[in-house]
């Protein structure tokens, strides 16, 4: 339908930069509701092939790393022939494997306590503080990015800040469009400088394109109006489409509302393209508007893919790459499931483990050195 109202140039009456603009906030609405069609489509497929292909491989991953944990405690219990080192080597990878098996869902509550006991019993400090104190370094950090006060919020996982902060920020920018996180300026709002001219006249342009919102609803509302149907079935399809214009209206959804014009011949092409300029801004205004919408729900469904499987955070997610995405998925659990069960096998002999133990170290040495590096949020 948005090609349909594509302002189209003649010899006469080539186009304006705002009616150029206005064709291409329409094909770029129209890509990115066609990517959100495609998501709809591809996230069950992606879903069922995870579920029969790849959490398999996930859940006999967590299962080794279990016995994993397990096989090192008794070992720790058995102290002679280890030296102090390899002790140390020993309750670090116990550690780390037993503090990310607690949150697995492939590991049930006895199995969890079992696991947080033994976090205990190896680390310097216990599981409940150490997660209290990341959860908490995490929340202030986040606080200063985005310039939002959670109080005395608590959250039982990092993943649960997320969310909650995901959601803060969604419920933001849907309150106040003008919503950004903070700059380095944090100076209080009397110390800071009056809105520029340039600022006031952007917000007198979002007021008139909301009137311009107004004014087609209302041309929409007049014209479905029952009274004026001629039959029964007429005032049905009056009714239907009343009920789109008005969900349309409520999002401010203009492309909605001028595909709703065209469905019943209300206006057409030609009327838009004889818009003035100052309207053809107004429309425009509230397409990208419209558009980063869209851009943004986009970026949710990704995210929300993402955090859902377990995917790298570098992996770009598109829609109709999700066949490729799922394969290197395959690939990359078979390689980690492999790994996990050889892990095992290496901790048969005293002489294997000790060999194991040594690279474990070097291991741990080059994560703490990428962390150094990397920002962890």
């Amino acid at each position: 339908m948005t090609t349909q109202l594509a302002i189209t140039p003649t010899p006469e009456q080539p186009l304006t930069p705002a009616q150029k603009k206005f064709n291409q906030l329409l094909k770029k609405i129209e890509q990115a509701r066609a990517e959100l069609q495609a998501w709809d489509e591809n996230t069950p497929i992606f879903a069922q092939g995870h579920a029969q292909q790849v959490r398999p491989l996930q859940q006999e991953v967590d299962g080794c790393r279990h016995t994993l944990v397990l096989r090192l405690d008794a070992m720790l219990a058995s102290p002679k022939g280890w030296t102090k080192k390899e002790r140390a080597t020993m309750r670090e990878v116990l550690c780390h494997l037993a503090a990310d098996l607690i949150d697995s869902e492939f590991i049930d509550a006895t199995q969890a306590a079992e696991l947080k006991a033994l976090y205990d019993t190896h680390a310097e400090v216990d599981f409940a503080t150490e997660q209290a104190q990341s959860i908490e370094e995490m929340k202030a950090a986040l606080q200063d990015m985005t310039g939002l006060d959670l109080g005395d919020d608590t959250f039982e996982s990092p993943e649960e800040l997320l969310q909650h902060m995901r959601a803060r920020l969604q419920d933001e920018a849907r309150a106040d469009p003008n919503f950004a996180l903070p700059d380095e300026d944090d100076s209080p709002a009397s110390e800071r400088p009056r809105p520029t001219a340039a600022q006031r006249r952007r917000e007198q342009e979002a007021q008139e394109a909301s009137q311009s919102v107004r004014e087609v609803y209302r041309k929409l509302a007049s014209a479905l109006h029952p009274d004026r149907a001629s039959d029964d079935a007429d005032r049905e399809r009056r009714t239907a489409l009343m009920q789109r214009a008005n969900q349309a209206y409520e999002r401010e959804d203009l492309l909605t509302l001028f595909s709703i014009q065209l469905e019943i011949e209300q206006v057409d092409v030609a009327q838009l393209a004889r818009a003035t300029s100052e309207r053809a801004r107004q429309f425009n205004l509230l397409l990208s508007e419209q558009l980063q919408q869209l851009q943004d729900e986009l970026a949710m469904r990704a995210e929300a893919l993402r955090m859902a499987y377990r995917l790298p955070q570098r992996a770009r997610l598109k829609p109709n790459k999700l066949t490729v995405m799922l394969t290197q998925e395959m690939r990359h659990w078979h390689a980690v499931a492999q790994s996990a069960r050889l892990d095992l096998r290496w901790l048969d002999t005293p002489a294997m483990a000790k060999h194991w133990l040594r690279q474990q170290a070097r291991e741990l040495r080059a994560m703490e050195d990428d962390m150094l590096f990397d920002f962890p949020y």
